[in-house]
């Protein structure tokens, strides 16, 4: 036989191991060459493992199993020929016939098996085990969750509840666990955030903006917008805009830092928080300060798409000299958002509420956002921090003059 030994690829520079997020195919399946038979998490994304060569595959990895990059995950047996249509699945129906036309064969129903039928009976895993042992309770009887009906550990401490002698209501009310193992990508994300917390000192200062011309200038010209480039007018080209023009006035906030060195960047690689299913990815807008409006929307629908679908790459999410967050879209009011690292600030945009202001002595009724930055109190002052929230605040306040030069119909490329 020729078989084939699947290996773990590499899905990016100083990623060393994966998770097996799901097996897109069952073991004993007849897969396609280039054909998607499981999916990966790595530290920073989601990747589809494709099948290398056509054949009967073979597992070696379970879901949730920790795997090195260049360990051998699967074989594929070459030399097996591949099923015609669905010949091997009618196969069983004649059997089941051929034994319904033999009466002789035909058994009595046994009342004493009938019980455990309707229970898995898969193996305890061992934490499950020693729960059920110390409970007294029989494995048989409980049904399990986990692959090929093995029983979990929330399985048997949900059998152990009625088990324990607890009132009627304990037994019967809804008071189940489940106990999922964290994925690559969450654990990774959980150590970024408590290092961030533990290693800088994070400050966060907030303003205000006013979104009045913003939603002018969507009304005005979305519909003409989006049929000559093909993509809306959103609020995240203003807010982009505003961060790139605000990052070259104040190029400390477009910096990180590496042991007693800053680094400082000459370019605007924007990174834009996009919430997906496996959680938030922070894709990249590769020199966001020359895009044009229409660039910059195009770009981050296609980016979000591909969080969406889990197509991100991991070049796609690596390097971003600042982020911009939009808790907004899930009604946030006010937050302070943590760093990105090695990025040194992050703006936090929220929900725009009617609220009452002053203007010109007179209070009126404008649609209002608050904005957060949060920054790295090493190497950015509290003037630079105030000072880059303020651009910020000029652009959003006033696009027309700041973000499209005078000119709001060239400003968006119309």
């Amino acid at each position: 036989m020729s078989i084939l030994e699947m290996k773990v690829p590499s899905p990016g520079e100083s990623i060393t191991e994966v998770e097996i997020a799901t097996w897109l195919v069952k073991d004993g399946d007849y897969v396609q060459k280039d054909q998607p038979i499981a999916e990966v998490d790595s530290d920073k994304a989601t990747l589809e493992l494709p099948a290398e060569e056509s054949g009967i595959i073979t597992l070696k990895a379970e879901e949730g199993d920790v795997v090195q990059v260049g360990q051998v995950v699967c074989l594929i047996d070459m030399a097996a020929a591949k099923p015609e249509g669905a010949a091997p699945a009618a196969e069983a129906p004649k059997q089941e016939e051929a034994k319904a036309a033999e009466p002789a064969k035909v058994e009595a129903p046994k009342p004493a098996p009938a019980a455990p039928q309707s229970y898995a009976t898969g193996t305890p895993s061992p934490a499950a085990k020693k729960i059920l042992d110390e409970k007294g309770i029989d494995a048989a009887q409980v049904s399990g969750s986990g692959r090929d009906g093995r029983i979990s550990k929330s399985d048997a401490e949900l059998a152990a509840v009625p088990a324990m002698g607890g009132s009627s209501l304990t037994a019967t009310g809804a008071r189940s666990t489940t106990t999922t193992k964290l994925s690559v990508l969450r654990r990774k994300i959980a150590q970024r955030l408590v290092s961030v917390k533990n290693e800088t000192a994070m400050l966060t200062t907030f303003n205000e903006v006013d979104m009045s011309e913003i939603f002018r200038l969507r009304k005005q010209y979305k519909e003409e917008f989006a049929q000559k480039h093909g993509v809306g007018l959103g609020f995240m080209s203003f807010f982009t805009k505003a961060v790139t023009r605000a990052l070259q006035m104040y190029p400390d906030v477009n910096a990180s830092i590496d042991g007693d060195f800053k680094i400082n960047y000459d370019f605007c690689d924007i990174s834009i928080a996009v919430s997906g299913p496996k959680g938030l990815m922070v894709p990249v807008l590769r020199n966001a300060e020359n895009m044009s409006f229409a660039n910059v929307e195009g770009n981050i629908k296609d980016l979000a798409i591909k969080v969406r679908d889990g197509k991100i790459t991991v070049d796609e999410m690596t390097g971003g000299t600042f982020t911009i967050t939009n808790g907004g879209t899930f009604g946030s009011m006010l937050s302070t958002p943590i760093i990105n690292p090695p990025q040194s600030a992050i703006l936090g945009m929220h929900n725009i509420i009617q609220r009452p202001v002053a203007v010109d002595g007179q209070v009126v009724i404008r649609p209002m956002m608050y904005v957060a930055m949060s920054y790295d109190h090493r190497i950015i002052d509290g003037k630079e921090s105030v000072g880059f929230l303020v651009a910020v605040k000029e652009g959003i306040d006033n696009p027309v003059e700041i973000l499209l030069g005078g000119d709001e119909r060239k400003g968006l490329g119309l």
